[in-house]
Order: structure tokens, then sequence, then C-alpha cells
């Protein structure tokens, strides 16, 4: 993961479960832009404590299986 964040994610393969969601769909539930998530899912970006917990509760499952460090 050069030049990214220690923090990978799963949230390409939690928006592929969840009905194939929309990143402007997780945006608007999570109230960031899509070029947010689009960042996030990159790897580009390390999420707030908050918007963390945010895209966690939209899926419906813990941080924990979100986020996880990947250094």
């Amino acid at each position: 993961m050069s030049g990214g964040t220690p923090i990978a994610n799963e949230i390409r393969r939690l928006r592929f479960e969840h009905g194939e969601m929309t990143q402007q769909a997780l945006a608007d539930a999570c109230r960031v832009t899509r070029q947010t998530i689009i960042a996030l899912e990159a790897g580009r970006y390390a999420p707030s404590l908050e918007l963390a917990f945010r895209i966690a509760r939209t899926f419906g499952v813990g941080v924990e299986d979100v986020f996880r460090w990947a250094a």
C-alpha cells in the first residue's frame, strides 16, 4: 500500500454485499462527499473515528469489520 494510509478497508466489498450500494448512496448515508468515499476505498485517506463509525453503522457491522490496521 505504498503512498497510502496504513489503514485498509472493506468498503467496496461491503457496498457490493449490500445490494451493490453506490458510492454516492454510501456518501449520502454518511454525510460526506462521493470523493471522500472514493479516497477511502483507494486507501488514500484514513477516516475520522466518527466517519468510521458512521460507515460501520450504515452496513450494520462493527468498525473492525470495515477497517483494519494494514501496516
